[in-house]
């Protein structure tokens, strides 16, 4: 059985994020906590410009170079994961509460579907033993087309090409 996978707080990953950067001798600045919360308390994978919309929906003004440098540190200090789904560009999502999990990608949509499987965490520990390979960590993304794709091409194609009278299948 398959289940999404469970988020951390985004107020505790922000926590973490101060606690990494004055741990660093970095500076804790209103812009860094304000991209790093863009990505915290997203409803999915941002990219940079979806940060950027954010940010000016915030009315803050945050450079582009210090929304990637910020992407930059969050992804050192281990909060942060890079995606790249094959758009031209990369996407960010938080890190999950010690869960490890998969991603289905629409190839017409772009909806990302997050899953996590123990079937396939089993599988993926008997794969490496039956090849005595020792399993460090993996990454599986699944490409298609999601439900509500599937539904509206099957509705388009429908009327542009009914089934006439009589006519064979």
């Amino acid at each position: 059985m398959t289940s999404p996978p469970l988020k951390v707080d985004g107020n505790v990953l922000l926590e973490m994020f101060r606690r990494y950067l004055r741990d660093h001798n970095l500076p804790v600045t209103q812009q860094r906590e304000a991209v790093a919360g863009a990505v915290f308390f997203a409803d999915s994978h941002v990219s940079v410009g979806d940060i950027e919309r954010v940010l000016r929906e915030r009315r803050l003004a945050v450079g582009k170079a210090t929304v990637y440098r910020t992407l930059s540190v969050l992804a050192s200090a281990g909060l942060v994961q890079e995606h790249d789904f094959g758009e031209g560009f990369k996407r960010y999502e938080p890190l999950v509460a010690q869960s490890h999990h998969e991603h289905l990608i629409c190839l017409s949509c772009g909806r990302v579907v997050e899953f996590s499987s123990e079937r396939l965490e089993r599988m993926k520990a008997l794969i490496a033993e039956e090849h005595g390979f020792r399993h460090h960590h993996h990454h599986l993304e699944i490409y298609g087309f999601c439900r509500d794709c599937q539904t509206r091409d099957a509705a388009t194609l429908q009327r542009e090409h009914p089934l006439r009278e009589g006519s064979e299948r």
